[in-house]
């Protein structure tokens, strides 16, 4: 593990570590914000987006050992617990969130969780942040609570003006997609999130990359990395 860590490390670009990362969604976004990154999944994840930067492991074990190697950590812990197919069916669920949190808190470094909205109750000022915010067809809301230092400001919401499509059903021309459970067209879900390579699986998990990417050029220029001399940055005005 120490090695693959020092390989990362050695490409001289910021390594960040993402936490519960099933498919690859949030790290791809971080690396387009210029960050290196290593996923960690209690799962196999045959689909994640760069495999050989990939470990399956105990996310909490996992950052608890070696988390402190890295610059910055992102972590999206199951958010079953707080769906509401779960207050529907009171399936056992464990609430990671906290023990996530306090994990990341030992690190000492700026960190970011990532959930669904009915899991308001559970974060620490989140921000929330929209599809439509980055010209997405899909609204997907999701809430990221920033810590260990670090903070940033979400872009202002657009207007919903658009439809969503109904759940199950072919998307209509003009309609936003709702990417969740057994949802009808994978290939058109693929590039709603900007995910080309993931599953149906992977996409209903997911968050949009554009999300991570706006989150990760912020958190480099909190943790003194200049964003733009590694590449395009689409956020310039994060600085």
């Amino acid at each position: 593990m120490l090695a693959l860590i020092a390989k990362l490390r050695a490409l001289g670009r910021p390594l960040h570590l993402d936490l519960f990362c099933c498919q690859g969604g949030a790290s791809k976004g971080y690396e387009d914000a210029g960050f290196r990154v290593l996923g960690v999944d209690k799962f196999p994840q045959p689909h994640y987006i760069h495999p050989e930067q990939f470990v399956q492991a105990d996310a909490v074990e996992f950052v608890r050992r070696y988390g402190h190697l890295f610059d910055s950590i992102s972590a999206s812990p199951p958010c079953q617990l707080y769906s509401k197919t779960h207050r529907i069916q009171k399936n056992d669920h464990p609430d990671l969130i906290g023990p996530t949190r306090e994990a990341l808190e030992e690190t000492g470094l700026p960190f970011v969780i990532e959930n669904v909205m009915d899991a308001a109750s559970e974060l620490r000022s989140p921000r929330m942040l929209c599809g439509a915010m980055f010209s997405l067809e899909t609204y997907r809301h999701r809430l990221f609570e920033p810590g260990g230092g670090f903070s940033f400001d979400a872009p202002e919401h657009p207007e919903h003006v658009a439809k969503t499509t109904k759940m199950g059903r072919p998307v209509k021309p003009g309609e936003y997609m709702h990417v969740v459970g057994n949802f009808t067209g994978v290939d058109k879900g693929r590039d709603v999130m900007e995910m080309p390579w993931a599953t149906r699986d992977g996409l209903r998990e997911a968050i949009p990359p554009a999300y991570a990417e706006y989150v990760g050029v912020q958190l480099g220029y909190h943790i003194g990395y200049a964003l733009d001399e590694w590449g395009p940055n689409k956020f310039e005005e994060a600085a």
